[in-house]
């Protein structure tokens, strides 16, 4: 039996319908101001296995509750924009969302991780026509976001890698490296943004 139950079509479904207004709003953002709010919209329904092993590794009872309601990572939407100012945008833009409400967000860019990792990350609450695992009608279901821009989301694949690879024998050079090029990466981002205020106020 899937960890989702009867509720893993649903899922789908939630993300379809959502990918569907972040790309709308994006069409409405380019047709009022010329530019595009994002680059790349990447999602993804956590696989069972995965959702199993992080009930697991959380604490939690391997359930169709603890997968819907505890984890609240079933749905994840990672969104790469170009710029910062893009990012903040979107944040402002989901909150206004009818039927969404934000139940948490991180702000890993002006709260950058020791590391260096950057990045905005919100969970959503989506109340949807479909019924979820508590008995309602109107099912409650949760959507995890990530918010980067290219040199963000180009970092955070490579410390990923870093992370999940095995016998790395010069981890502390690597990892001093990774920060100090996450410290450019940040200084770029924020050049190029000033350039295109620039480019706007000529």
């Amino acid at each position: 039996m899937n960890i989702y139950s009867n509720y893993e079509k649903y899922l789908d479904m939630i993300l379809d319908e959502f990918s569907k207004r972040v790309y709308k709003l994006n069409d409405e953002y380019k047709s009022k101001t010329g530019y595009k709010l994002f680059e790349h919209f990447i999602s993804r329904i956590k696989t069972d296995e995965s959702m199993i092993e992080k009930c697991k590794r959380k604490g939690f009872e391997v359930s169709t509750h603890s997968a819907l309601k505890e984890i609240k990572d079933a749905i994840g939407v990672r969104i790469v924009c170009g710029f910062v100012d893009d990012i903040y945008t979107l944040v402002g833009l989901f909150k206004d969302m009818d039927n969404i409400s934000v139940v948490e967000e991180k702000d890993y860019i002006l709260n950058v991780k020791p590391n260096g990792y950057r990045s905005y990350h919100m969970i959503l609450e989506v109340i949807t026509p479909f019924p979820d695992c508590d008995g309602n009608e109107n099912g409650i279901y949760y959507i995890e976001i990530q918010l980067r821009t290219i040199a963000m989301d180009s970092w955070a694949s490579l410390e990923h890698q870093m992370k999940y690879k095995k016998n790395i024998t010069n981890h502390e050079r690597i990892t001093k490296e990774l920060k100090r090029c996450a410290d450019e990466l940040a200084s770029c981002d924020l050049n190029m943004q000033t350039i295109r205020k620039l480019i706007e106020e000529g």
